[in-house]
C-alpha cells in the first residue's frame, strides 16, 4: 500500500476534510484496487460527509474483496443503522461477530440493535460481553460505556427472574421532505421515471435490505404503470419492516389499478390506522370506494382529506371525477377548477393537463369564456425563473443579483444552467 498517501487520507479524515480524504483514498485505490482498508476508509469519509449510500457501496466493495472483513461488516452495519434499516444492521453485525468473536464494538452494536427491538435480555447479554472484551483490551472507557448501558435498561423490578416482554414495534417515520428518496420521487413526479428508477436501483444495489428504498421504487413503478412490480416492492418493504402509511397507501393504488378495490380499501384502512391524519390515504380510499360504486363513501373521504389539507389538489380532482360520474356537473366543474388552480401553483403540469381535459368535457361554452384557467409557464427558462422567485419570496432584485454573481463565477454557460445552479444551491441551503 502507498503508506504516505494512505496516512495523508487518514489525517484529512481526522481533520474533517472529507472531500480531500475521499480524493486521496481514491488515488490509493487507483494504484491498489484490492485494498480493503482504502475502501473502508473512503467509506468512512463518505459516511461522515453525509453520503451514507456511497459509504455502504464502498463497504460492499471491500467485502467483495474480503468476505471475512469484520471491520467492513461493522462499518456497513453502522451506516445501515443510520438509515433505520434495523434488519440490515442486524445481519451485518452478526456477520462481523462471526468473523471476529473478540470484536467488542460489534457486540456493543448488537446490544444497541436488540434494545431497539425491545429484546432487553439479549441487549444486556451483549453489553456484558462487550464490556468484558473492552477490559481485556485495556479500554476502560469502552467497558464503562457498556456498563452504563446495562444500568440504563436493567429491569426495575424486585423480581429479577420476571419475564421481559418485548416493546411493541414502532413504525418508522414517514418519508421526510428532506430525504434523499423525496428527491427521487420529485423526479418521477415530473416524468423522469428512468432516472428515478436508475437512482433507486443504485440505492438497492448498495443496500438490498433497505425497506424504505423498496417502498420508494414501488411508488415509482406505480407512476410507470407497472403495478405488479410495484406490489412486489411494497410487499418486500413490509417484509423488511418498513410498515409505514405510505407503503400501504402505495400498494392500495397498485391493487386498485389491478381491479382489486377491496384489497385497496384494506390497505387504506391500515394506512389510516398508522397515520389517522394522512390526507392522501383518505383520497386513496375514496378512489377505492368509487371503484366499487360506493360514490357517497368516496365523497365523504375526499371531504375528510380536504378538511385535513385544504390544498390537496388530487382530492378536488378525484371528487370532481366522482361528481361527474354521478351527473352532478356543477359540483364537478367547481372541483375541477379548484384542482386546476392548485396543480398550477404546485407546478404539476401533467395533472394540470389531465384535469383541464376533464373540465373541457363538462364546461359549457359560455362558462369556458368566463373561466380562464391559469396558464403554466411556456418555456424551461420561465419555469426555472418562477421556481427561483418562489424560493426567494418573490424578490426579483435579489434573484437577479444571485444570478449575476453566479454568472461572474462561471462565465459562458446557458441561462437555464445558471438558474438551475442557483436553485439547487438554495434548496440545499434550505435543507
Amino acid at each position: 500500500m502507498s503508506a504516505p498517501l494512505f496516512q495523508q487520507g487518514q489525517a484529512q479524515l481526522r481533520q474533517k476534510q472529507y472531500a480531500d480524504a475521499i480524493a486521496t483514498f481514491t488515488q490509493v485505490l487507483e494504484s491498489e484496487p484490492f485494498s480493503v482498508d482504502a475502501y473502508c476508509q473512503r467509506g468512512l469519509a463518505h459516511y461522515d460527509s453525509g453520503n451514507v449510500y456511497a459509504a455502504i457501496e464502498d463497504y460492499g466493495k471491500a467485502l467483495e474483496i474480503d468476505s471475512k472483513s469484520a471491520k467492513a461488516y461493522y462499518c456497513r452495519a453502522l451506516a445501515r443503522l443510520s438509515l433505520k434499516n434495523v434488519p440490515g444492521t442486524m445481519a451485518d453485525v452478526e456477520l462481523a461477530i462471526g468473523c471476529d468473536r473478540t470484536y467488542a464494538a460489534a457486540h456493543k452494536l448488537r446490544g444497541i440493535v436488540h434494545r431497539k427491538q425491545g429484546d432487553i435480555q439479549a441487549a444486556i447479554a451483549d453489553f456484558k460481553v462487550a464490556s468484558g472484551l473492552y477490559l481485556d483490551q485495556k479500554d476502560a472507557d469502552g467497558a464503562r460505556q457498556c456498563i452504563d448501558k446495562i444500568e440504563e435498561i436493567r429491569p426495575k423490578t424486585p423480581n429479577p427472574t420476571a419475564p421481559i416482554t418485548k416493546a411493541p414495534a414502532v413504525p418508522p417515520p414517514a418519508l421526510s421532505e428532506k430525504d434523499y428518496f423525496t428527491q427521487i420521487l420529485d423526479r418521477a413526479k415530473i416524468g423522469q421515471l428512468s432516472q428515478a428508477l436508475s437512482d433507486i436501483n443504485w440505492v438497492l444495489q448498495a443496500d438490498p435490505q433497505d425497506g424504505k428504498a423498496y417502498c420508494c421504487r414501488g411508488l415509482v413503478y406505480c407512476k410507470q404503470g407497472n403495478y405488479q412490480a410495484a406490489i412486489a416492492d411494497f410487499n418486500q418493504a413490509l417484509t423488511l419492516k418498513f410498515e409505514d402509511a405510505i407503503t400501504y397507501r402505495g400498494r392500495s393504488k397498485a391493487r386498485l389499478n389491478l381491479k382489486d378495490p377491496q384489497g385497496a380499501i384494506s390497505d387504506c384502512n391500515q394506512a389510516l390506522f398508522l397515520s389517522p391524519e394522512d390526507s392522501d390515504a383518505y383520497v386513496a380510499r375514496g378512489n377505492a370506494y368509487r371503484g366499487i360504486g360506493h360514490n357517497l363513501g368516496a365523497i365523504e373521504d375526499y371531504a375528510e382529506a380536504l378538511r385535513l389539507n385544504g390544498n390537496n389538489a388530487d382530492a378536488f380532482y378525484q371528487r370532481g371525477l366522482t361528481y361527474a360520474g354521478m351527473k352532478e356537473n356543477p359540483q364537478a366543474i367547481a372541483d375541477y377548477q379548484r384542482a386546476i388552480s392548485l396543480f398550477c401553483a404546485q407546478e404539476e403540469w401533467f395533472n394540470y393537463q389531465q384535469v383541464l381535459a376533464q373540465l373541457n368535457k363538462l364546461q359549457p361554452s359560455a362558462q369556458k369564456e368566463s373561466y380562464a384557467p391559469p396558464k403554466p409557464p411556456q418555456t424551461q427558462h420561465e419555469r426555472l425563473w418562477q421556481r427561483l422567485l418562489e424560493l426567494l419570496g418573490g424578490n426579483q432584485d435579489l434573484a437577479r443579483g444571485i444570478v449575476r454573481s453566479t454568472k461572474s463565477q462561471y462565465p459562458g454557460r446557458s441561462e437555464e444552467w445558471y438558474l438551475e445552479t442557483v436553485i439547487l444551491n438554495l434548496e440545499e441551503h434550505m435543507r
